[in-house]
């Protein structure tokens, strides 16, 4: 996967935008205002900083040597990843998938949080 193919997939996703508030040179993908990836365009191999449940995100830098602990992120919830260094692009999409999820889950669940606010004052 390229720096191109990473954009686009996460550019699909349902609600994600892209912005350049680090620069030109890092463009952040965010979903509902919470940032889900990040890229260095100026990065040679390209890299990434994907978001990562905890255990997943040690098992994955054991078993890639592309992936390590977020540059400049919180390392315990983040991993840098060297897109075109031999990952799959399963693999890729995967990481991604999980990163947009852990930030859209907790959206959702404030969101259904307030109807139900929103919804038992309307009935009184």
């Amino acid at each position: 996967m390229d720096l191109a193919d990473f954009r686009e997939y996460c550019l699909r996703k349902p609600g994600a935008s892209e912005e350049t508030p680090f620069g030109p040179d890092v463009l952040v993908f965010k979903v509902g205002g919470k940032i889900f990836a990040l890229a260095a365009l100026d990065e040679v191999p390209p890299r990434v900083n994907l978001k990562c449940d905890p255990d997943l995100a040690l098992d994955l830098r054991d078993r890639y040597e592309q992936v390590r602990p977020g540059y400049h992120m919180n390392k315990k919830h983040w991993n840098t990843v060297e897109i075109a260094s031999g990952i799959h692009d399963i693999e890729l999409q995967k990481m991604i998938d999980h990163s947009y999820d852990l930030v859209v889950k907790p959206l959702l669940k404030a969101r259904v949080n307030q109807r139900r606010v929103l919804g038992s004052r309307s009935c009184r």
